[in-house]
């Protein structure tokens, strides 16, 4: 029927499924710290929901990496050391300066607007300085370069680790604040891939994820100060 409406998809949500995304959000903007108990039996009175599910959310957060469990011990908030950081780092900068390359070879122009869009939302979030806001739209400018790359295998593994690599941009954030630094180096990056230029693509996305060097050593000082504190 012409003027019709396409129907709207409404996807329904297991309940383990939506309590694993709250305790996920809380997790990654900080209410819940690394180290903090995962209770079932708290998490079910505050959910209002049975063990079971909580269980099985708290599983899907172990797979994630942002969940720890130990025997006997229950769950704990997974924090990151500087080992976690230098892999997330070198592993990140594999996949995602190949992404950029392809991505620059297969963008179309109504790819391009999309991903300038992106671009755009990180700049608005900038300028409100919600660091939150910031590492969300970092996080999904990177994530929508991984799905432009057309690399279906590289989806996948990216989709494995991505959430402990939202933990690590916020991270990476925290002890880098230079706001207009985090935009022109995006922007770098958009403007090579939109252009076409797969090896600048590439090379600017490696170096943009030299601030994971910057982490480890800091993750390293303070694991050497906690050591030293214990003799």
């Amino acid at each position: 029927m012409k003027g019709k409406q396409p129907k709207s998809v409404v996807v329904p949500r297991s309940l383990d499924v939506q309590a694993a995304d709250v305790i996920r959000e809380q997790i990654l903007d900080g209410t819940l710290a690394p180290g903090s108990r995962l209770l079932e039996i708290n998490l079910a009175e505050q959910f209002n929901l049975s063990r079971a599910t909580i269980r099985s959310a708290l599983q899907q957060l172990t797979y994630e990496g942002l969940v720890v469990q130990l025997p006997y011990k229950g769950c704990t908030v997974s924090g990151l050391s500087s080992q976690d950081a230098w892999e997330l780092y070198t592993l990140r900068s594999a996949l995602e300066s190949l992404a950029a390359g392809l991505a620059a070879v297969a963008i179309t122009p109504s790819q391009a607007k999309e991903l300038n869009a992106g671009l755009q939302q990180l700049v608005k979030a900038v300028q409100k300085g919600n660091w939150s806001q910031i590492a969300d739209a970092d996080f999904a400018l990177h994530k929508a370069i991984i799905q432009l790359a057309g690399h279906r295998r590289l989806q996948e593994q990216y989709k494995i680790v991505e959430q402990q690599i939202r933990l690590y941009i916020i991270s990476c954030n925290a002890i880098h604040p230079d706001l207009d630094d985090i935009v022109e180096q995006h922007r770098k990056l958009v403007n090579a891939i939109c252009s076409g230029d797969d090896k600048s693509a590439e090379q600017i996305a490696r170096d943009h994820n030299i601030d994971g060097k910057a982490l480890v050593e800091h993750l390293r000082a303070i694991e050497k100060q906690n050591l030293e504190q214990t003799k």
